[in-house]
């Protein structure tokens, strides 16, 4: 499945912005209210400790929506590496409207970064093999596709967005069914050129979906033995996924199996949002 790009999350972006204001501003900021209207200030926005960046269009709309005479001046982009104590980027309007925007926006870039941060930690781990890490639909409720961008801001890989394009057919789909052959014969009929992935959690059950001409195959928590002896039959007939309890001491051999992806929900679930610091001048 393709990564999300940033030019096909403009309507994503604006609607998550609005429900974010809508909910922390309410009927209106009234400590803001206690500063004169016509008081203008700076701020430099930091990050307190090291980051993947990601989520600077989320900063952006969050003022673009706020009030228009705001200015952001980026020192970074999406995907940089940032230190500890890096001026992140700094902004220049109405105090009363870089006050009220300061939330919103940092727990944006603060939730996305950590997404990014994690993913760039992973991808790390298997930087030199042919191996693709995936993020999984484990998101938090409303921002999938805001994680699932940070996820490849880190140099990860998603997979499929929703339900709605790509088959996943799990154990108890294929109990429902009546068997792996029938459940991927049945989806080829459905949907025609939609990937169709099937979950399987032995090596008989692999040469089942194999049969059953399977685009894509999920070994799920297969020892590492049955994952190199997945690779043999398959002989790249179809793409091989590793799924099911990874972390940072198996996620090395995994790859090393010679398997196409690894798929990871904590990447997106577990996520620890990155310590930011807003500080304002007047």
């Amino acid at each position: 499945m393709p990564n999300l790009r940033l030019a096909d999350l403009t309507a994503e972006i604006e609607a998550n912005v609005r429900r974010a204001l809508l909910e922390d501003i309410g009927s209106g900021d009234i400590t803001a209210q206690l500063i004169p209207a016509e008081r203008l200030a700076k701020a430099i926005i930091i990050t307190r400790e090291a980051a993947i960046i990601s989520g600077t269009a989320w900063v952006d709309a969050v003022f673009r929506q706020l009030d228009s005479r705001v200015a952001v001046h980026w020192q970074v982009r999406d995907g940089d590496r940032a230190s500890p104590d890096q001026v992140l980027f700094h902004l220049e309007g109405p105090a009363r409207s870089l006050l009220t925007g300061e939330r919103s926006a940092l727990n944006f870039l603060q939730m996305l970064s950590g997404v990014a941060t994690r993913a760039r930690y992973l991808a790390d781990f298997v930087a030199d093999t042919q191996v693709k890490l995936l993020d999984t639909r484990k998101t938090l409720p409303g921002l999938r596709l805001a994680q699932k961008y940070a996820v490849t801001c880190g140099g990860c890989h998603n997979h499929r967005i929703g339900l709605y394009d790509a088959f996943l057919i799990k154990e108890n789909h294929i109990a429902a069914c009546g068997g792996i052959a029938q459940a991927i014969a049945t989806a080829h009929k459905i949907a025609p050129g939609k990937p169709v992935e099937v979950e399987v959690e032995s090596l008989a059950e692999l040469k089942e979906a194999l049969a059953a001409n399977a685009d894509i195959i999920m070994l799920d928590e297969l020892s590492l033995d049955d994952m190199r002896e997945a690779v043999r039959l398959n002989g790249g007939k179809a793409k091989l996924e590793a799924s099911g309890g990874i972390n940072e001491n198996t996620l090395r051999p995994i790859a090393e199996t010679g398997v196409d992806y690894i798929s990871i929900g904590a990447m997106t679930k577990d996520v620890k949002a990155v310590d930011l610091s807003m500080r304002l001048s007047l």
